[in-house]
């Protein structure tokens, strides 16, 4: 099969698509099937051969974008076994088959009826096949062949990244490189010029360029100054066709920046400066600013100020505002009018980061020169001292005089001063001071072991003035006088063996004093001289502000006398000396051999028997045991006789419990009240059957003639009697209410079940007369008779 293309519709492509259809079609364009047959001999048999066949790959092209009214012509497919006749019908297959490529299925032609876009897919993939329209055979096998889409100049460049923003050193060297920007074009870069871009600058010359090739933007002056323009916009364009009249073009916009560097020294606007101070200025305070220009920004016109010289130096101090790049000029010491009246000071402003390149535009430093004028004011008082420290002893009379605060006018009319004590606080009014003199005297009696220090603030003003004043801190320190007596450290728990030797030190005491070193800082110990010697213990001054008790004899004895008192005299240093008295507590214990305290007080008994602490636990332990196994069995002994009648208010309606379960169903005679509710109906006694009885039990006789008479409390007696007696009786109790009132009352029935109905006319204001006890009873009654009256 032959496959013939014929496109050749671009003016440009003349000689490829003659190349296309001479030598295409003749060698590589076409794919020969050449069939070999001979014909036969009348009278012979036909013989076939297999066909010879030779496969050449071909491949069609389309131009993209096609735009006129008919379907584009493609190609031409063609077999050997095609006579004319139409007997060959060919089938194209393969991608858009049918829908973008058709084939007429009898000559072969091959047309597409879509515009194809290159940039979308590039090429298609088709199968072709010849067979017999008759019988529907193929009359070659199928042969695949590729349809390219041709490339048109159709996409112009883009640039993807832009726009750009940018920024290079300002007073950078010529020729220093930006950016480089890039533009992409869409067509075929195999073929032909259309995706060969050239870049070329269409505004922000003379200031940049760029090459055509690279795209590269660079400096096209030496020296550019940012102070003098900082911001540039330059248009850069992409041409594809190598830049040729008829390619297509795309642009894209860079806004380049000139950064800053120091290259501009700083300036003061002026050469002399002149401020005003009153001289009533706080020291530490800000009095005045100034700042020299500079053009950079940035950390290149960071500044520094100093004074450098003149005679203000001391009296004033410079710092730099980081922020607003001025120099901050403040008061080191306080001004006065009436001593100095102008201060001159040289002031030097100078870049912190320097640029070594740009050293010959320098230097980058100014001096300026600031004339300081001090302002008279009038002025509080001033007193001598800062502050002022005084003392005073405690216990010193009220008025006594603590010291003497000083104050003058600084002015040059040098105006009376009075003095007073501000009370803010409770410590001011303490004190009090004279006005005129400023001497500070008590006002109440000190004690230094309650407050050792006290701090006020004495303030001064002018008489003209009284506007005008001035403080200054007085601390009072409160000095000791000897007014408190040493005293024992704390409680001493002394401790001596009963097997002590004599001469042993059984404690070691020491003593405190309220005042300070200087009146107690050496005490004295000693027994009581008033009293008579002391024959058990004695006491040694250690002379280091302790002192040891001692034994005096040996051995002693807890059953003789368990405890001592011993008196101790303590005396302290000071002028006049004090002294207290205080008794230690010693008392008589059991000791181990290496003097470790067994133990003390009625313990000591049971040690002296012999009992270790282990026995003494163990006879604990079965104490306890014998105290819970008595309790148990108390509490078992009165859980069974709790009362059966659960309320007593109530007593027409009585619920009888038992808590005993009886013998069972064959126990039915166990509690037999019959013959209680009706005494002449008693029978002879049944024994129970849940107890098989060890003694055969006294018979009991009731006439019958005493049954009829017999009251029931002497029945309930007899039977009480016979239970006590009778040994088959198990050991336990049981309670029986019995219902049985008796034959009959001549005073009738107390109960209320039959008076409901009834009034009576009794008279029960008799039970208030009854007591306490009886008082709810009164009540009740007292309301049931109000209410027949009403």
């Amino acid at each position: 099969m032959r496959i013939t293309s014929t496109s050749c519709i671009c003016p440009v492509l003349v000689c490829l698509c003659f190349v296309q259809r001479c030598y295409g079609a003749a060698h590589h364009g076409s794919i020969k099937v050449t069939r070999n047959q001979t014909k036969h001999i009348e009278g012979e048999t036909e013989v076939h051969h297999r066909p010879k066949r030779g496969w050449v790959w071909n491949q069609f092209f389309v131009l993209e974008e096609h735009m006129g009214p008919d379907p584009q012509y493609v190609g031409k497919l063609h077999s050997n076994s095609d006579k004319g006749d139409g007997s060959v019908k060919y089938i194209l297959t393969g991608e858009g088959a049918g829908t973008i490529f058709i084939i007429d299925d009898t000559t072969g032609d091959i047309h597409s009826t879509k515009s194809l876009d290159r940039e979308q897919k590039t090429h298609y993939v088709l199968h072709a096949q010849a067979i017999d329209r008759r019988t529907n055979k193929p009359l070659e096998p199928e042969s695949e062949f590729i349809i390219k889409v041709q490339d048109i100049n159709d996409n112009a460049p883009k640039f993807t990244d832009g726009p750009y923003i940018v920024s290079v050193p300002e007073m950078s060297e010529m020729g220093t490189s930006v950016l480089q920007v890039t533009a992409t074009d869409a067509d075929d870069p195999t073929y032909g010029n259309s995706a060969r871009v050239v870049y070329s600058i269409l505004q922000g010359q003379p200031y940049f360029s760029v090459d055509p090739k690279t795209g590269v933007i660079r400096t096209a002056l030496h020296n550019m100054d940012r102070e003098a323009r900082e911001h540039y916009s330059v248009v850069i364009q992409a041409k594809d066709m190598a830049g040729q009249v008829g390619g297509l073009s795309g642009s894209t916009t860079v806004n380049i920046t000139l950064t800053d560097v120091n290259d501009n020294p700083p300036r003061f606007p002026q050469k002399h400066y002149q401020l005003y101070v009153p001289e009533s200025a706080q020291v530490g305070s800000a009095v005045g600013k100034i700042k020299a220009n500079d053009a950079d920004t940035g950390s290149n016109a960071d500044m520094k100020y100093t004074i450098i010289n003149g005679d203000g130096s001391g009296v004033f101090s410079i710092s730099t505002d980081k922020e607003t790049r001025e120099g901050i000029l403040s008061l080191k010491k306080p001004l006065n009018y009436e001593k100095k009246k102008s201060y001159t000071l040289n002031i030097e402003g100078a870049n912190t980061h320097l640029d070594f390149r740009f050293s010959h535009l320098g230097p980058f430093k100014d001096v300026t020169m600031l004339k300081v004028i001090v302002g008279d004011v009038d002025e509080p008082p001033l007193f001598t001292m800062p502050s002022y420290v005084m003392e005073v002893y405690e216990n010193a009379k009220i008025g006594t005089a603590v010291g003497t605060v000083t104050a003058q006018d600084p002015d040059t009319a040098n105006s009376l001063v009075r003095y007073f004590i501000d009370h803010n606080t409770e410590e001011d009014r303490y004190f009090t001071i004279d006005a005129s003199t400023g001497t500070i005297k008590t006002a109440k009696i000190f004690d230094r072991e309650e407050t050792p220090w006290y701090n006020i603030t004495v303030a001064a003003s002018e008489i003209d003035n009284p506007g005008l004043v001035s403080h200054v801190p007085v601390g009072v320190r409160i000095l000791d006088v000897n007014d408190n007596p040493p005293e024992l450290a704390r409680e001493y728990d002394v401790v001596v063996c009963e097997n002590a030797k004599p001469g042993q030190v059984i404690q070691t005491i020491t003593a405190t004093d309220k005042d300070n070193s200087a009146n107690g800082a050496r005490f004295h110990f000693s027994l009581d001289e008033g009293l008579s010697l002391n024959p058990n213990f004695t006491l040694r001054d250690n002379e280091d502000n302790t002192a040891s008790i001692l034994t005096r004899r040996r051995r002693y004895s807890r059953t003789t006398q368990d405890i001592y008192y011993l008196p101790v005299l303590i005396s302290d240093g000071g002028v006049p000396p004090l002294s207290s008295s205080s008794t230690l507590t010693i008392r008589v214990c059991v000791c181990e051999r290496d003097g470790r305290v067994r133990t003390c007080h009625a313990e000591a008994f049971l040690s002296s028997a012999g009992l270790s602490t282990g026995a003494l636990i163990a006879i604990l332990l079965c104490v306890i045991i014998l105290l819970a196994i008595v309790v148990l069995f108390i509490t078992l002994r009165r859980s069974k006789k709790e009362p059966l009648i659960i309320s007593e208010e109530d007593v027409r309606e009585n619920v009888v419990t038992y808590d005993d379960e009886g013998g069972g169903e064959e126990d039915t005679e166990a509690f037999d009240i019959t013959a209680l509710r009706n005494p002449s109906a008693a029978e002879e006694l049944k024994y129970r059957r849940d107890i098989r009885p060890e003694v055969k039990p006294v018979p009991r006789h009731h006439p019958s003639s005493s049954l009829d008479s017999i009251d029931v409390q002497e029945f309930i007696k007899q039977r009480l009697a016979e239970a006590d007696l009778d040994p088959s009786v198990p050991p336990y109790d049981s309670l029986q209410t019995y219902a049985y009132e008796g034959h009959r009352s001549e005073a009738g029935s107390i109960s209320s079940l039959d008076s409901a109905t009834t009034h009576s006319d009794q008279d029960y204001n008799y039970l208030g007369d009854w007591g306490p006890e009886f008082k709810k009873l009164a009540e009740l009654y007292g309301e049931i008779e109000s209410e027949r009256t009403t």
